[in-house]
């Protein structure tokens, strides 16, 4: 339970610091365009930080972590808001300094993102098939 806490601690402090570089360097560099930057902010809090509180809730109220599929749940998620978290700072930092995505990059930044929302999807998956299955056992038991 102490880990999920954790990185809900850490997808904050993420958001924050994030929310800070996107106000920062947008106005060190003086862009007024749409940037990917923009919304890691909230990505950030939402994704990362909110699920795992509520993830947490669900540990500390029905055990879910003792169950055998839980970290299969909690690496696939993390994994894959890691990794779209990171590739839209990539792509706002680029987009921010006018690089030019019209090359193979923009591709490869897109490519891996899909793979992180694909990670994203089976742990959500996951998690719910761990909440289905923690409903089966207790009505088992009763």
């Amino acid at each position: 339970m102490k880990k999920v806490l954790n990185i809900a601690l850490f997808y904050a402090i993420i958001g924050l610091v994030s929310g800070v570089y996107y106000r920062e360097f947008t106005k060190m560099r003086d862009f007024t365009g749409e940037t990917q930057l923009s919304v890691v902010h909230t990505h950030s809090f939402a994704l990362g930080m909110m699920i795992m509180l509520i993830v947490y809730l669900f540990c500390y109220t029905m055990k879910i972590h003792t169950l055998k599929n839980f970290d299969v749940f909690f690496y696939f998620y993390n994994i894959g808001v890691l990794s779209t978290i990171t590739l839209m700072i990539i792509r706002g930092t680029l987009q921010v300094l006018e690089y030019d995505l019209s090359t193979g990059l923009d591709s490869s930044i897109s490519g891996i993102a899909g793979l992180g929302h694909i990670s994203v999807t089976i742990g959500l998956v996951m998690f719910f098939l761990l909440l289905r299955k923690n409903h089966s056992e207790n009505i088992r038991t009763k």
